[in-house]
């Protein structure tokens, strides 16, 4: 058997452009010219929309204190002198507000049927007990319509809002 000693080389040297040091260092310096160029353009966005925040706090706040100092210099447009009507008007208010529900509703069927205390009392005992009664009705049907709407379906309910608002 014969043995060959030398030994050939068949390894060839390649030409491959990217594994060229040159242009691996100019690839490196394109590269970092082109993350600096983005860098710059990012900042440079951030400071102008920055800018354009500032201006729009700045705007809101003047507006803000040209409203504040309008609103502390001038009068309110809608205060009326105080006269006996509106006396009147706010006790009659405040006067209804002190009653109870069973109060209020009996002033309304009072009202509804033209007639006043004075009247209810000089009515026979019967007649005063047939308004009692229908102030007691009326008290247990708003409560009963007052549970159902609290214990009702919320879709119902928003329908029934929807359809008020109507």
């Amino acid at each position: 058997m014969l043995v060959n000693t030398q030994v050939s080389s068949v390894i060839q040297q390649s030409k491959r452009p990217d594994l060229d040091p040159a242009n691996a260092a100019a690839s490196a310096l394109y590269s970092g010219v082109m993350q600096n160029v983005q860098n710059a353009a990012a900042a440079t966005q951030l400071q102008t929309t920055q800018k354009a925040t500032d201006t729009t706090a700045s705007n809101v706040d003047a507006a803000f204190a040209k409203t504040r100092l309008q609103l502390q210099a001038t009068p309110p447009a809608s205060a009326t002198p105080k006269t006996e009507a509106n006396t009147q008007a706010r006790a009659d208010f405040n006067d209804y507000m002190s009653k109870t529900p069973a109060e209020r509703i009996r002033d309304q069927i009072l009202k509804e049927k033209g007639l006043t205390e004075e009247d209810v009392k000089a009515m026979p005992i019967e007649q005063q007990n047939a308004i009692a009664q229908e102030v007691t009705d009326r008290l247990k049907m708003q409560a009963a319509q007052q549970y159902a709407e609290k214990t009702a379906d919320p879709q119902i309910k928003a329908v029934k809002d929807t359809l008020a608002a109507i």
